[in-house]
């Protein structure tokens, strides 16, 4: 069995005149967020083989916050904006791992767990901050519309 973490960045700070969003960090609420999402990942023993993160300032602070100390985590530029296309080409191009974290933004990540869980996207909202939905696939299926069944979903 594979296993895909999907995890949606925690709240970060407003953006400030002159400042892109790919630079806002996180706040001092979604710190704590992010702190809460790795202890949970811990305590149900969900360490994963690889972290993907987008760039923005606030989404590898939510990957490597709390006791989640993963060897393996890797910036990918393609998470920010990203589709529900764009994360499943990712993801499928990460397979060589059992367990794979991806911390990006909505609405990307909402409407990829509805994709691979009921086959379709919509406008399906519930992914809040910090949010994680832990998603399984047979070994040998693709990540393809309904081929995933939810194990977790859980936020702060």
């Amino acid at each position: 069995m594979r296993e895909l973490i999907l995890l949606r960045h925690a709240h970060a700070e407003s953006t400030h005149p002159g400042q892109a969003d790919v630079e806002r960090p996180l706040s001092t609420t979604g710190r704590a967020e992010a702190a809460a999402a790795g202890d949970w990942l811990r305590e149900h023993a969900l360490q994963p083989g690889r972290v993907l993160c987008s760039p923005a300032a606030r989404a590898p602070d939510a990957g490597r916050a709390g006791p989640l100390d993963c060897a393996d985590v890797r910036e990918e530029a393609a998470i920010f904006e990203a589709t529900p296309g764009t994360l499943i080409e990712l993801a499928d191009a990460h397979r060589d791992v059992s367990r794979l974290l991806l911390v990006g933004h909505n609405p990307g990540l909402e409407q990829l767990v509805a994709l691979l869980h009921s086959g379709r996207s919509g406008h399906y909202r519930g992914m809040p901050p910090a949010a994680i939905a832990v998603l399984e696939f047979d070994d040998d299926a693709a990540m393809e519309p309904g081929a995933a069944r939810l194990s977790w979903f859980w936020w702060p």
